[in-house]
């Protein structure tokens, strides 16, 4: 049998303040209520950092979540020949997942308004496994994903817009192509393939996500990616 929380010798010396006697009556009921605040005041102090505890642990898999723990860069604007490089940081001990991921802000407009966005270019496989985003989709279909001039919107952000599935959307990046009158944006149309709700309105009312060959051909970046997106599995 386990031992018990005190010992015989500490119930004794408990017993032997808490209990009455005639003449030290009043003494023991001030013990006594002087036991039931400390505890309530311990039991008080343990659900709070219970709540806090719960409560950070649910914001680091919400940031981390849909972040990465690590992202890769290069020196220079792109990381090229990305694969093998992310085959080798895949096989170090404690790393769980890399994505390459294609970055970049925009300004999508409807026919109704306009908001500043950022753009996440992912492979649909990489997405299905962030699923931070894959377990949220609130409209539309994961394996819409990949489909030609598509991307998947937050549902705040649809919202502002006044967008919904099959809807369509313009994009307007600022680094476009550079003319004899100057650098030109980059303006496309897509189709809103779905909607996701993360819970985090930063992310609901910014993020788009596009696949990644799409996004290599909107921001131009040829055969490279902005970076390698690691997960490991302590962060």
């Amino acid at each position: 049998m386990a031992a018990g929380a005190f010992s015989a010798f500490e119930r004794m010396i408990a017993w032997r303040y808490l209990r009455s006697r005639r003449r030290e009556g009043f003494v023991s009921v001030i013990a006594g209520i002087s036991l039931i605040g400390i505890a309530l005041g311990v039991a008080t102090l343990i659900i709070v950092m219970a709540v806090m505890n719960g409560f950070r642990i649910e914001l680091l898999n919400r940031i981390l979540g849909l972040n990465g723990h690590m992202l890769v860069r290069a020196e220079s604007r792109f990381v090229t020949d990305f694969d093998p490089l992310a085959q080798r940081i895949a096989a170090i001990d404690g790393v769980t997942r890399v994505a390459p991921v294609i970055e970049g802000q925009v300004m999508a407009n409807s026919d109704v308004a306009a908001a500043g966005a950022l753009v996440r270019g992912l492979r649909q496989s990489d997405l299905r496994s962030l699923h931070l985003v894959s377990d949220n989709i609130v409209a539309g279909d994961l394996e819409q994903f990949g489909a030609p001039d598509t991307i998947f919107v937050g549902v705040r952000l649809a919202r502002q817009l006044g967008v919904y599935p099959g809807a369509m959307i313009t994009l307007l990046a600022p680094r476009g192509a550079v003319t004899p009158f100057g650098v030109t944006p980059r303006v496309k149309q897509y189709r809103v393939a779905g909607l996701f709700e993360v819970g985090m309105s930063e992310y609901d009312s910014t993020f788009i996500f596009m696949p990644l060959e799409e996004a290599q051909r909107y921001f131009r970046t040829g055969a490279a990616v902005t970076a390698l997106e690691i997960m490991t599995d302590d962060p």
